[in-house]
């Protein structure tokens, strides 16, 4: 039984997708939504909610209004809602009401989320100016339109898992927009599979000159932000600080990204975010879910965060002429496949548990998944960083033994398969509980 699965997975991995699958990213249509955007002249979180044409109402307005069509042409499969809250910091003083427009295409477990997400609001060089033009084209214009389009093309399937289309706002003054539905997802009882963060995704001309177009960078946090001291520690024990789940969620986009035809590399990076600097996926990681960001091969600063003007023959700010948008739509492929597998998998296991010290063989147990047709149990010497071997199990199978694998010198994981061999997160391994 266990190689009959293993073959079929395998075959299913080998069958091309339904050419409704296959649909690309449309560079024109990206184009299309971040001129749009920009259009409203400013998207800062504290300009003029109300106003029909100009600020961040009219552009959420716009955001939900598209997405409503989305929902209309797949006969509803989208319903399109708002959550808010009031915040206060010091980039809002006196306090502001933060809203996220969530686009939820529902699956066949409503509990069970995939969140693709980019923030709507844009920022000058003064970060309290909610006035100045603030165009916002590449911050983060690119990402919502990114996220507008992985909706255009994966409303067309019906999956396991629900994906929640989110434009945030309150990014620019303070993550807020990211806590907002973070929090959102732990008080309505989510379980969030993989949080996909879209943020500066759309340029290929560095500050320097140089053009990176062939890699975008996924940043990923090793150990989990949200692990107790105790839980680091038996990390540590067990050498996992390069397979927590967001990592685990890095490594997943990068190997999707390996079978876009014309693609681009996924560049692994192996920290929560760029230097010193953040993003709306942190708040997740707060929260212990699986978060990454995806952000451009290189950046230039003289676009992000700045006024209108021209300096000694150097143009500043966000504008969409300085974006390349068949790049864009690479970026936006990487995720739609990256949804695809993960939303059509089961969930990943809870627990994966190893037993093989003092011996020359190792057991690997795991927690059941609901719906699983199977298991695929990974592995890879200590001194390799993704996985080179694996072996595949069927429904109902929570063990194997894997014989002459010596546990000292191997790292193990464990991954839910779809009877389509859709496969899940994989689960590191660690210690087995002690038995009494």
């Amino acid at each position: 039984m266990q190689k009959s699965l293993f073959r079929l997975a395998l075959a299913a991995s080998l069958i091309p997708l339904p050419a409704l699958a296959q649909t690309a990213p449309d560079p024109a249509r990206l184009k299309a939504d971040v001129e749009k955007l920009v259009s409203f002249g400013t998207r800062h979180t504290l300009s003029d909610p109300d106003h029909p044409t100009r600020g961040i109402g009219a552009a959420r307005r716009w955001y939900a209004a598209e997405m409503a069509k989305i929902g209309n042409g797949c006969g509803g499969c989208i319903s399109v809602s708002t959550i808010e809250r009031v915040f206060t910091n010091d980039r809002v003083p006196k306090g502001a009401n933060v809203v996220d427009v969530l686009a939820v295409q529902k699956g066949r477990d409503p509990n069970r989320v995939i969140i693709v997400q980019g923030h709507i609001d844009s920022r000058v060089t003064d970060v309290m100016n909610a006035t100045a033009d603030a165009p916002g084209a590449n911050d983060d214009a690119s990402g919502v339109a990114l996220v507008m389009e992985a909706a255009r093309i994966l409303s067309k399937q019906t999956f396991d898992a629900t994906i929640i289309y989110a434009a945030l706002s309150g990014e620019e003054q303070g993550l807020l927009g990211g806590t907002l539905l973070a929090e959102t997802a732990r008080e309505r009882g989510w379980v969030v599979s993989a949080v996909l963060n879209n943020d500066i995704v759309g340029n290929t001309i560095g500050q320097n000159g140089t053009r990176v177009a062939d890699r975008v960078r996924v940043f990923s946090e090793g150990i989990r932000y949200s692990e107790s001291q105790a839980e680091q520690l038996a990390r540590r024990g067990n050498g996992g600080e390069d397979d927590g789940p967001s990592r685990a969620l890095a490594k997943a986009i990068d190997h999707v990204a390996t079978g876009i035809k014309g693609g681009i590399d996924v560049f692994v990076d192996r920290r929560p975010d760029r230097f010193g600097r953040g993003g709306d996926h942190e708040p997740f990681l707060r929260l212990g879910y699986p978060a990454v960001r995806f952000s451009v091969g290189i950046e230039n600063y003289t676009q992000q965060h700045q006024d209108l003007r021209t300096v000694d023959g150097i143009e500043y700010g966000d504008t969409p002429d300085k974006m390349d948008f068949p790049y864009l739509a690479k970026v936006t492929a990487i995720n739609v496949a990256a949804i695809r597998r993960l939303a059509a998998a089961p969930a990943a296991p809870a627990t994966v548990a190893l037993n093989g010290a003092v011996g020359s063989d190792t057991r690997v147990t795991w927690a059941a998944v609901p719906n699983a047709a199977g298991y695929r149990i990974h592995w890879r010497r200590n001194d390799a960083q993704d996985w080179t071997q694996h072996q595949d199990v069927a429904a109902g199978t929570t063990e194997l033994l894997l014989k002459n694998l010596i546990v000292d010198d191997h790292f193990f994981g464990v991954a839910a398969l779809a009877a389509d061999g859709s496969e899940s997160l994989v689960t590191f391994g660690g210690s087995a509980p002690r038995r009494r």
